[in-house]
């Protein structure tokens, strides 16, 4: 009976729909008035202690063992559900009753290349089966409500790039530069000499092996480098996509830094990175099991930090409703290989993937978490940018 009653305070406040629970005793409870649109089960019983220590982190693990199984109409009953759970400042995602543990983190040079191998380096072949044929892994740029995912990340591609309007020959970093596209897009298609650093083996590799075989050895190179290592002359322009997610709060300002360090003094960086408007967060699930030493930075405080290195904001963009929508159709690209996946690893690691994906699209959906493009410039001269936004738009 104890068990009941602090689970129905558990729920009882995080949905604006009515849910059914089948409890592992075989009752049922409706939350809500009407008819159940979704209903949890609970195949057994998640002790009180797991819950109140961090009820994301308990109910996380749950569902990768298939204790929990959540149904219901449409495609993504999860995310429907999760979502109404951000909504609701009482739910168990946000009331601080719910979340007294997060994990301790290290963010050293050893720590950070564990943390970013131990997901980027799953295996090429594994991304591939449910990213576009771009390799891109962060939010596409829809700009016709048709444009199916690789167009959207061609998209994101150049108007990252149109925001620094390069001149050609000049040079661009890449920081963090995943499996190329971005860089290599600016070599052939913008005539600039780039340079892209990663921590992911397989990501490097990858890399190389397409400017050997494009043969863009004269304008492009590849490093498996920590950021804070990297000896070069500076750069023209910097672009640095879905990586300050990674450094850690404690290292947040040291980034900006190096990003200006790295410019010239009139250089110009687009920095597009998850951030958070309400401020910083951390997830004990998602840095336990996908994202180790993961730190989503607040809007306040990335702005802190960038006046703080030096650097001058020229443009900020957020594009919440865009990753939303990625993450929605990575999570069907992922479930429509789900048994070849499945077959590779396990049953728990599909499960854990896909309650990933639909737990960040309905964090985007929700607003709580924004993804947002930083267009900064080395002090205030930033002699490439023209006086409107105009420019970013003439194709």
């Amino acid at each position: 009976m104890l068990e009941k009653t602090f689970y129905k305070k558990l729920l009882q406040h995080s949905f604006d729909f009515p849910v059914a629970v089948h409890f592992w005793d075989g009752s049922t409870d409706v939350y809500g008035t009407g008819e159940p649109e979704i209903a949890i089960t609970f195949k057994k019983l998640i002790p009180i202690k797991s819950l109140t220590s961090n009820a994301s982190l308990a109910l996380g693990e749950a569902y990768m063992a298939g204790d929990i199984e959540v149904t219901g109409k449409g495609d993504a009953p999860l995310q429907k559900l999760l979502t109404a759970a951000y909504n609701s400042s009482e739910s168990f995602m946000r009331s601080h009753s719910y979340i007294h543990f997060l994990p301790k983190q290290s963010h050293s040079e050893k720590a950070s290349k564990k943390d970013i191998q131990s997901h980027y380096d799953l295996g090429n072949d594994f991304y591939q089966l449910w990213l576009d044929k771009t390799m891109t892994y962060s939010c596409a740029y829809f700009e016709q409500p048709t444009d199916d995912l690789e167009t959207a990340q061609i998209n994101k591609v150049h108007h990252i790039l149109q925001k620094l309007n390069p001149q050609p020959n000049r040079t661009l970093l890449d920081i963090g530069c995943g499996w190329g596209t971005l860089m290599l897009t600016a070599a052939k298609e913008y005539h600039l000499k780039v340079v892209g650093i990663t921590l992911s083996q397989e990501q490097y590799n990858f890399v190389q092996q397409r400017i050997d075989e494009e043969g863009l050895s004269d304008v492009a190179s590849v490093e498996l480098v920590d950021y804070r290592e990297l000896k070069h002359a500076p750069f023209d322009y910097i672009t640095s996509v879905g990586m300050f997610e990674h450094v850690g709060q404690e290292n947040l300002a040291e980034y900006f830094k190096d990003v200006a360090d790295y410019l010239t003094d009139d250089g110009v960086a687009l920095i597009h990175g998850i951030t958070r408007q309400q401020g910083g967060a951390k997830n004990a699930w998602i840095n336990k099991y996908i994202f180790p030493g993961g730190y989503v930075p607040g809007l306040v405080e990335n702005t802190q930090h960038i006046v703080d290195a030096g650097l001058q904001i020229a443009d900020m963009e957020p594009l919440r409703r865009h990753y939303q929508k990625t993450l929605e159709i990575w999570d069907a690209n992922f479930n429509a290989h789900r048994d070849e996946i499945q077959q590779q690893t396990s049953l728990e690691f599909v499960r854990m993937w896909d309650l990933y994906l639909q737990a960040c699209a309905s964090s985007f959906e929700s607003g709580n978490i924004d993804v947002i493009q930083y267009l900064v410039s080395k002090g205030a001269s930033a002699r490439d940018l023209p006086m409107t936004r105009a420019y970013m738009y003439n194709v």
